[in-house]
């Protein structure tokens, strides 16, 4: 009888390991399922409504025409509505008088001055070798050729720097100190900051017009969000008991902001300092379509000639801008809350006092010995020979290599194999498969209100009647992200392993991160022609970066306590990767993924310029011919395309809480 009873619970398993235990224990699986029902019920009616191909037209919506009439109005109006002659006018008017003013006192200060002052701001911020880093950079852009196109970008870097980081703060403080404001300006900074740059530069010309005035308020728009965002995450993240302690002595709310906030908020205002620096100086080229001037505009009409020399000649000065300032910056937020170190008579206000009296002193010489302007005899032509080596390497890697065949071919290959396959079967596909597949991606990965907004984000895109160039966008971006993941996670996968690989790529790292994305459109034009596969390399180049440095570090960061019990248990190093440090470093991996979606998308959408096509043509074209309703409607639909690839590419807090 015992025997009879012991089993049916055997055969019934343990308590709670029925089909719904199981559905607990497996979430992913779960959501799938209860995907599956909810498709079972609507595609029978989707498709039996609209039809199971690409976007149904009864489900789009024209905005032409109200966007046609916009554009009517602001070309009509611009030369005499008050809205321009007395808000936009004066707003322009103090943008010119702000960026020529900064222009003149640089070149007043001579290149000799300009150069003590980068040099000793390096040494009194982060010592003597980011001194020599930053005198020689400035020398550099000389030796270059380049001294005046770098004064003038430097001068509509600090007026728009100084514009983003007031604009930031104050829409930092708002979100910081309000949750109201901080839920309100979360999607508005998140657009800002999707939105192609091409797409608001239309805009801005049809208020604004081209020239400087156009230029600084787009790069504001798009430097401003990281200052916000950083700043409210500082305020927010404020240590409560010191905000206790500071309220019970009796502390307004202003006391406690200057006093308590702000100070604890250090280390993130700078960081964001940082960070809108280095994509105002990112913008510098974007900006010279409507022309910016500058180093930027060196590299643009480089681009339209195809010179790869002149366009290195003009992007180095910006590499090496970017290198002192993004060092500097960096080096200051380090030193926050560290005691001061060096001679004491150099601590303080005093060391910042000697470093004003060399400069003015360097300054007062140069000017004297005629300086103003970097000497003409001075100057390295390095164009002819870039141009003599790219020539060169045309002639014998651009086709006809036996066997492996040469880049175009290369780049053909690539085009029909990979690139059309892959947007013909994103086309194919029923509107209502796409739809589901981003839920379940989307749902995986967070919640269903993440599911959610990346399914409307899909819907957004058919609304605006643009599926099938969005389709093809996608595909072009899938397939450079594809490419990016196998390179950086195998690069990625050696500098964890080797602190020297590591020292070795840094230094190129920084260079292909701080290069201004036109630039890379340049050599991949002459190597592998007009396309869809240039773009897709440039933006593989561009994007490689950050997903090698983001997987490394998660790499490295594994718990070495978890790497040493493989490793007494005699796992292989193989097995330690594939068992241990991937599994353990999965936030880091699919935060890499997330920047190399991003960064792919920014630079396919660039690529309009050399024939990608698909959504990027179409907000070049907009540009162009100043079309507002065909250059807004495609920059919606990246913005849309963006915000999808960040939900189903970025787990949320929840799902990584879960994980750790």
């Amino acid at each position: 009888m015992a025997t009879a009873q012991a089993t049916p619970r055997t055969a019934s398993g343990p308590p709670g390991s029925g089909p719904l235990a199981a559905l607990r224990d497996r979430p992913a699986l779960a959501k799938l399922l209860s995907l599956l029902v909810v498709a079972a019920v609507a595609v029978p009616l989707a498709h039996a409504r609209w039809g199971g191909g690409a976007w149904p037209g009864a489900l789009t919506v024209d905005l032409s025409g109200p966007l046609g009439e916009v554009n009517d109005w602001i070309i009509g109006n611009r030369d005499s509505h008050p809205l321009f002659l007395y808000f936009f006018g004066h707003i322009s008017n103090a943008v010119v008088l702000s960026v020529r003013g900064v222009y003149l006192a640089l070149l007043a200060l001579g290149w000799a001055g300009v150069t003590a002052v980068a040099a000793l701001v390096a040494w009194r911020t982060a010592g003597v070798r980011l001194a020599l880093t930053a005198g020689l950079s400035f020398l550099v852009c000389g030796l270059l050729g380049m001294w005046v196109p770098t004064m003038q970008t430097l001068a509509l870097m600090v007026v728009a720097v100084l514009a983003s980081v007031l604009l930031g703060l104050l829409l930092g403080l708002a979100a910081g100190l309000s949750d109201r404001t901080f839920r309100v300006l979360r999607p508005v900074l998140d657009t800002m900051q999707v939105l192609p740059a091409f797409a608001y530069l239309l805009p801005v010309v049809l208020v604004f017009g081209i020239g400087v005035p156009g230029a600084v308020l787009a790069t504001v728009v798009y430097a401003a969000p990281p200052m916000a965002r950083l700043t409210a995450l500082g305020l927010r993240g404020a240590d409560a008991g010191v905000m206790e302690a500071v309220a019970s002595l009796g502390a307004t709310g202003r006391q406690r902001l200057l006093s308590a906030r702000l100070p604890l908020a250090r280390k993130e205002l700078l960081l964001g300092l940082n960070q809108t620096i280095m994509m105002a100086l990112s913008m510098a080229v974007i900006a010279s379509v409507i022309g910016a001037g500058g180093l930027g505009d060196r590299v643009y009409q480089a681009l339209s000639s195809v010179d790869v020399g002149a366009a290195l000649a003009a992007g180095i000065p910006i590499v090496l801008l970017a290198v002192v300032l993004d060092r500097t910056t960096e080096a200051a937020g380090r030193r926050i809350g560290t005691e001061p170190t060096g001679p004491a008579a150099l601590r303080g206000a005093r060391g910042w006092g000697l470093a004003a009296l060399i400069a003015a002193a360097v300054a007062v010489v140069g000017r004297f010995t005629g300086g103003r302007i970097w000497p003409e005899g001075a100057v390295v032509a390095i164009a002819e020979p870039v141009n003599t080596a790219k020539d060169w390497m045309v002639d014998h890697l651009y086709t006809g290599i036996p066997v492996v065949g040469g880049t175009a071919d290369w780049a053909a290959h690539f085009t029909n194999w990979v690139l059309n396959p892959l947007r013909d079967g994103l086309q194919g596909l029923p509107w209502w498969s796409v739809l589901l597949i981003v839920a379940a991606l989307a749902w995986t990965l967070g919640t269903w209100r993440t599911a959610l907004t990346a399914v409307l984000a899909m819907a957004v895109i058919g609304v605006l009647g643009v599926w099938d160039l969005s389709m093809d966008t996608l595909s072009q971006v899938l397939a450079a992200v594809a490419v990016t993941l196998v390179l950086g996670f195998g690069i990625a996968v050696g500098a964890a392993r080797s602190t020297r690989l590591e020292r070795l790529l840094r230094p190129v790292l920084d260079v292909f991160q701080t290069m201004p994305q036109f630039v890379y459109l340049i050599p991949v034009v002459a190597l592998f022609g007009v396309g869809r596969a240039p773009a897709a390399a440039a933006a593989v180049v561009y994007a490689l970066p950050a997903v090698v440095r983001i997987t490394t570090q998660g790499l490295r960061g594994v718990d070495p306590a978890a790497m040493e019990c493989a490793r007494s248990l005699g796992a292989t190093g193989g097995q330690r990767l594939r068992q241990v440090q991937i599994p353990l470093a999965r936030p880091a991996l699919l935060l890499a993924v997330n920047q190399g979606v991003v960064l792919v998308l920014a630079v396919v959408i660039i690529g309009g310029l050399v024939g990608s096509g698909a959504l990027g043509y179409e907000v070049v074209f907009g540009l162009a011919q100043g079309d507002l309703a065909t250059g807004l409607v495609a920059g919606a639909a990246i913005v849309c395309l963006g915000l999808m690839l960040d939900r189903v590419t970025q787990p949320t807090a929840r799902r990584q809480r879960k994980e750790s």
